[in-house]
């Protein structure tokens, strides 16, 4: 028998790094730097323990890119994962150096004066080992590859570094060639994404040296599936003047909840098998920006220690939406501006400052549904009274967090349209 997948969440942030000027950028001597990698870090032991304060600045990182990602596609829906941008630009801070490393840095939300660089990569290393522990309730991969112009001789140190952090790859790559470096990376990320996103790259700058890619595969079961024969046709109201069809699924249960009457909107949180639960946000007509202009990390600690378990009949839409920011302008906007300009160095990649990023870019997958009729019988089923409960119905915009119960680590949504290809 078969279980019912949802979501199914591809994630992908990508930077390509060009050369300033072509004339130098090949003929260098490598000197690796003089940090050794290898050293304890003071903070090393428990895992969890680690990485845990990281997992803040990235929570922090996370709710302002959901206001640039939101006011950079009004009205559209949203899904990314904080986590990847925050990583591909840690890693590239790997290979910078001076105002430009710490402009990274500091875009990421990083206190860099009571916070050392190597704690940040070293956290980031105990938190890709967690994401990436192997289970049978959640599949979970995360990765990061660099794929590097075969005429460049990078830092002995990077590939070091690149591999015992970051768990990462290099790849050499014929950049001399546009149209076969842009079907290599685009190969990858179709099998690291398992076939469902197929094209990350759509054009690749003729001076593209560099690209760096990470990504992240992410597939849970519901604790207790939707039954496919109750899915049906329903109406979403998209804003006042439009309403689109949907099929929506629905399930009597028991969930934990909570109304928030002063920012005038539900949650229900939804397991599932394993360490992962989705909290469903749905406003009331008309609030939905009262509720982003109060969306942080500690509204949401609130919601997460109110939720009490109650039986409800709860609907919600099937879904396939795909996001893809402009993390170039967005960084910008941050004030991250070095790494993209002739002031860029990022000297720690080839032991020469010529290379800046010429764009960034991540790309999301979020698909939720059933999948397949065998979830009409299953596991788990809650054996209830003969009586009508309570409805939540997400049938208007709402906001949607996938937490990892263990690392707090999030994936971010705002569902604008389900029927939006």
């Amino acid at each position: 028998m078969r279980k019912a997948t949802l979501p199914l969440c591809l994630l992908v942030a990508m930077l390509h790094l060009t050369v300033h000027s072509l004339t130098h950028i090949y003929h260098h001597n490598d000197k690796p730097n003089a940090t050794d990698p290898q050293e304890q870090h003071p903070r090393e032991g428990d895992p969890l323990e680690s990485c845990q304060w990281i997992v803040h600045s990235n929570t922090d990182f996370a709710f302002w890119f959901y206001r640039q990602a939101t006011t950079q596609e009004p009205g559209k829906n949203s899904f990314f994962s904080p986590v990847s941008v925050s990583t591909a630009f840690a890693l590239l801070a790997l290979g910078s150096r001076a105002n430009c490393q710490a402009q990274v840095l500091e875009g990421l939300a990083f206190n860099l004066a009571s916070t050392w660089e190597e704690e940040i990569h070293n956290s980031f290393h105990h938190l890709l080992l967690l994401l990436n522990c192997p289970g049978s309730q959640v599949q979970l991969s995360v990765g990061n590859t660099l794929f590097m112009d075969k005429y460049l001789k990078p830092l002995k140190t990077l590939l070091k570094d690149i591999k015992k952090l970051y768990k990462g790859q290099v790849v050499s790559s014929n950049f001399q060639d546009s149209t076969e470096a842009k079907k290599e990376i685009n190969d990858h990320i179709k099998n690291k994404t398992h076939g469902n996103i197929i094209q990350i790259l759509k054009d690749l700058d003729p001076n593209t040296v560099v690209v760096i890619v990470n990504y992240i595969y992410f597939k849970a079961y519901w604790e207790n599936p939707f039954n496919i024969n109750g899915t049906h046709k329903d109406y979403f109201h998209v804003n006042a003047k439009t309403s689109v069809e949907v099929k929506m699924m629905t399930r009597d249960g028991f969930y934990k909840t909570y109304s928030d009457r002063n920012l005038s909107c539900e949650v229900v949180q939804i397991p599932y098998k394993g360490d992962v639960a989705a909290l469903f946000i749905l406003p009331s007509e008309g609030k939905m920006k009262q509720l982003e202009d109060a969306l942080t990390k500690d509204t949401v600690a609130k919601w997460e220690k109110s939720l009490e378990r109650q039986r409800i009949e709860v609907y919600i839409p099937k879904l396939s939406i795909l996001g893809t920011y402009d993390l170039k302008k967005m960084f910008m906007n941050l004030g991250v501006t070095d790494v993209f300009s002739d002031r860029a160095d990022l000297s720690g990649i080839t032991g020469k400052p010529d290379v800046k990023v010429s764009k960034a870019a991540h790309t999301a997958l979020l698909k939720i549904h059933e999948n397949g009729t065998e979830a009409a019988a299953f596991i788990g089923t809650d054996f209830l009274p003969h009586s009508v409960p309570p409805a939540v119905k997400f049938s208007h915009p709402f906001l949607l967090l996938i937490v990892d119960q263990y690392t707090q680590i999030i994936l971010m949504g705002k569902i604008v349209n389900p029927a939006e290809k």
